[in-house]
């Protein structure tokens, strides 16, 4: 018979980089964010192990953990990154990407609000079905089939070069 820490080892052994590769696109491609966030999970898991263990939902559990907690934090940064100024400032775009820069899918995902990025890579990276989606997110199987079409508008319109200069999304 296993101990606790041992099996909680195996575990950790079997999912690590796929954690690790699903808290990546979570976090808008930002591998020090990832990483808090693994740790997050794994602490949460670990807390929880003889309950989840013994359930069999340690997969579902994590996913669950891992994506509230991205969002969290996105939440958060997004209060910090707000400022109250007198004057909107006039702000110089910068030149539009090539044709190169266009398919960076992880650029365009780190774009989308988290909630839907969360739906995005959730059905999409991990392939859990809408049912499974909207378990793990605590959410309507409605509000997952209607983010998951919003995220995927707005990666299409973000990844998508019109003809002769013209930005993604401009007629």
């Amino acid at each position: 018979m296993h101990d606790r820490d041992t099996e909680f080892g195996e575990y950790l052994e079997s999912r690590a980089v796929v954690m690790r590769r699903t808290a990546y696109l979570l976090c808008g491609g930002d591998w020090h964010r990832a990483e808090d966030l693994v740790q997050t999970t794994l602490t949460k898991i670990y807390v929880a192990w003889s309950r989840i263990r013994r359930d069999g939902s340690v997969d579902a559990y994590s996913r669950k953990i891992m994506v509230r907690a991205a969002i969290d934090e996105s939440r958060r940064a997004y209060r910090r990154r707000e400022a109250v100024v007198g004057d909107v400032p006039e702000i110089e775009l910068p030149p539009r990407a090539g044709v190169e820069d266009a398919v960076d899918v992880r650029r365009a995902l780190a774009q989308l609000p988290a909630g839907q990025r969360a739906v995005v890579v959730l059905r999409y990276w991990e392939d859990l079905s809408v049912a499974d989606t909207a378990v793990a997110l605590g959410k309507s199987e409605g509000t997952i089939k209607s983010q998951a079409a919003k995220g995927l508008a707005s990666l299409r319109r973000l990844l998508t070069v019109a003809p002769e200069g013209l930005g993604a999304g401009e007629p």
